[in-house]
């Protein structure tokens, strides 16, 4: 029987409210940096940006060694993420998991109107890490549009429906969501070149092609950064037409990951395979009280 003091919720909006909750304690754990740009965002706002992390995040755990560290071999990892991607489809199209973590993210998704043409290509992704060690041009570009640039537009369909996003026209639209493409793709390069050596050396896998993450050089370095620096430029334009309350926290976000770029620059390639490159807490609050200033643009 329920607690008589409980909260005068029906049993699925309780049940939803505590899904989010869960959801939110997923971004704390797994990621400072955007967990502090999300603390920003209005709550309920954050709370919608969460759920989509939280499902994100699981995913990735899944083919990142999390599961294999748990002792499954890699035909049951696989149909761990089967069944995952499985539980997903059949919450968008109900409103209801028995997983706490897919319940959220399917109530996000379901209220802002995105789903699986979204979802699909995410986990098409995910199962290519299980599959694919070395990338060659189409198939990179393939895995950043599912693994990260899809992501992108999951939130910007969270940030379009706030009221000073400047999204009313089918042009405003597409630019929204190609900037948040460019964001996205961005922030996964920067990863790939900060995890050069845990990706190559632990899980397998080089994803930039021609860039042997053992005989990396400084052109090559320096060409990989000068596309994800043109990506996070690109990413502007639409940064600054969203609502002023998640321009700010993309700007953080944003900033964040350009101080990665820069350290990563200082960095000799020789050494990106044995270190990897982060960004210091008073360095991070620095980034977000300038962009919490630089916020303030006038629409």
């Amino acid at each position: 029987m329920p607690d008589s003091d409980a909260p005068p919720l029906s049993s699925l909006r309780l049940y939803t409210a505590t899904a989010l909750a869960a959801s939110g304690s997923v971004i704390g754990r797994y990621s400072t940096s955007f967990s502090l740009a999300c603390r920003t965002l209005p709550p309920a706002v954050r709370r919608d940006i969460a759920g989509i992390y939280a499902l994100v995040r699981v995913a990735d755990e899944v083919v990142d060694g999390t599961a294999g560290a748990a002792g499954l071999e890699a035909a049951r990892v696989r149909t761990a993420l089967d069944g995952y991607e499985a539980a997903v489809n059949s919450a968008l199209a109900t409103g209801f998991a028995t997983d706490l973590v897919i319940h959220g993210f399917a109530d996000v998704a379901r209220r802002h109107g995105f789903g699986r043409e979204l979802t699909e290509p995410f986990f098409a992704s995910m199962r290519a890490d299980l599959d694919v060690a070395e990338h060659d041009g189409a198939s990179l570009e393939s895995y950043i549009y599912g693994s990260a640039e899809v992501v992108g537009l999951m939130c910007l369909e969270v940030f379009m429906d706030m009221p000073g996003t400047r999204a009313d026209t089918p042009e405003q639209r597409d630019m929204l969501r190609a900037t948040a493409r460019r964001l996205g793709a961005a922030f996964q390069k920067v990863n790939f070149l900060r995890d050069l050596g845990a990706d190559h050396d632990q899980l397998g896998r080089t994803y930039f092609p021609g860039a042997d993450p053992a005989h990396l050089d400084e052109t090559q370095k320096a060409q990989l950064l000068a596309d994800l620096n043109a990506d996070l430029d690109a990413a502007m334009p639409g940064i600054l037409a969203l609502d002023r309350r998640a321009r700010r926290a993309v700007l953080i976000a944003h900033g964040l990951f350009a101080e990665l770029s820069r350290r990563i620059e200082r960095v000799p390639a020789r050494e990106l395979t044995r270190q990897r490159i982060s960004v210091p807490t008073a360095v991070k609050l620095r980034i977000a009280a300038r962009s919490l200033s630089n916020s303030v643009v006038t629409r």
